[in-house]
């Protein structure tokens, strides 16, 4: 190996949507703390392309894969058996040591590509349900990693471990006003965060517009801070100027950490990246679980959350705008709500998260490079049959010998 690769290589497949890519950036940025190469293997979509442009120092290969989409198998085949083939290309000029799966139609085709090669393999899956690709993956990969415990059982794999979500070290605490300030909001006024989202989400944007003459009348000097996804921008914006409401609207914003520094409260979907984002921020939130969820596993996060204090939860189909202003209200005129919330989900928060999955990534790396060392001189190691040696030595205390 040349000095210019001696360095580990990692490959981390977590594109599609914003609740993969992310949580895979703060892996990333942990392994690459610890000296390793990175490449992130993500999907042509918007979301991913714009989403990696914090990625430094690190490769980034867009795979041809597209989602299942209203029973449309031959085209998802089509793009899963190109994906593989692309991967599996990209890895043969330097096969990487290990690969992370982040769930998702981008995460199948790299991990088996990467296998052929020897890689350790390993997923992560943020939901309390596991996703159909995670599910699919579980029985070719080394171990796992699930932000909830109930997901652990639903996967069929030996090693499973619960590390909560990763989130960027971004995502912290911050000044309040200075947050507003950046954002062009008014440092003093109570704030509202909606979000549906990386893409969105029509039904959160039309419950919140439906309530916009309440919340004006209860609280007459909010703001609103607007995530609408690409569609919605023009009519929400219009409609927060017929109701005379303070209001920046943006299709997306790439800062989150800021927009929920300046936040009072936060209207959300409950996909899992968001939630570990929301926890580590310390923003009460109301959650709306996207319905049409595969598994409806945004319901069971959003429920976990809010049965714990951590988050108040509202069906779409069943909420009025009655309803939604009068939980917002509530949540806005009563502090020691908003407080006894930011302590919930500070117990939700797993600070650890990317380093003891970046570390664990690691020890799994050094335990099949002694491995090849001391076959080496003999026999080409064949990684399907040494699987059991690796997994019997890396499960083994460091001062005993299995």
């Amino acid at each position: 190996m040349s000095r210019a690769n001696a360095k580990p290589f990692v490959a981390i497949a977590c594109g599609g949507t914003g609740g993969h890519l992310f949580p895979g950036l703060a892996v990333a940025q942990a392994l690459q703390a610890r000296g390793c190469d990175l490449a992130l293997l993500v999907s042509p979509k918007e979301v991913d392309q714009q989403g990696v442009k914090s990625a430094t120092g690190m490769q980034i290969v867009t795979l041809p894969a597209v989602g299942l989409q209203g029973g449309a198998w031959l085209k998802f085949a089509r793009g899963f058996w190109q994906s593989y083939r692309a991967a599996k290309k990209f890895f043969q000029a330097r096969p990487p040591q290990a690969v992370l799966a982040m769930g998702g139609f981008t995460s199948a085709p790299p991990v088996l590509a990467a296998k052929s090669f020897g890689a350790a393999t390993f997923l992560h899956e943020s939901n309390t349900i596991p996703g159909r690709a995670n599910r699919f993956l579980a029985r070719f990969v080394d171990e796992a990693f699930v932000g909830f415990p109930s997901a652990a059982a639903r996967l069929k794999l030996r090693r499973v471990t619960v590390t909560g979500t990763p989130v960027r070290p971004q995502f912290a605490p911050m000044d309040t006003a200075a947050a507003r300030v950046k954002l062009g909001l008014d440092p003093h006024r109570p704030t509202l965060l909606v979000t549906g989202g990386s893409q969105g989400a029509r039904g959160v944007n039309d419950l919140v517009l439906a309530a916009l003459p309440r919340l004006a009348a209860a609280i007459p000097d909010l703001q609103i801070l607007h995530l609408t996804g690409a569609e919605d921008a023009e009519r929400t914006q219009q409609a927060y100027a017929k109701n005379n409401l303070r209001a920046v609207v943006r299709p997306f914003l790439a800062e989150m950490e800021s927009a929920l520094g300046a936040a009072t409260v936060a209207v959300s979907r409950a996909g899992a990246s968001s939630l570990a984002e929301l926890a580590a921020m310390r923003v009460p939130a109301v959650l709306i679980p996207y319905p049409a969820a595969a598994d409806n596993h945004q319901f069971h996060n959003a429920a976990a959350f809010a049965q714990t204090g951590a988050a108040r939860m509202l069906e779409q189909a069943s909420t009025t705008p009655e309803t939604f202003s009068q939980t917002l209200v509530e949540l806005f005129q009563k502090s020691e709500t908003r407080s006894a919330m930011s302590a919930a989900l500070a117990r939700w928060h797993q600070p650890a998260a990317a380093t003891q999955i970046a570390e664990r990534m690691m020890q799994a790396m050094r335990v099949r490079t002694e491995i090849s060392a001391v076959v080496g001189h003999r026999e080409k190691v064949n990684p399907e049959h040494a699987e059991k040696d690796i997994r019997l030595h890396a499960s083994a205390p460091a001062n005993q010998t299995p």
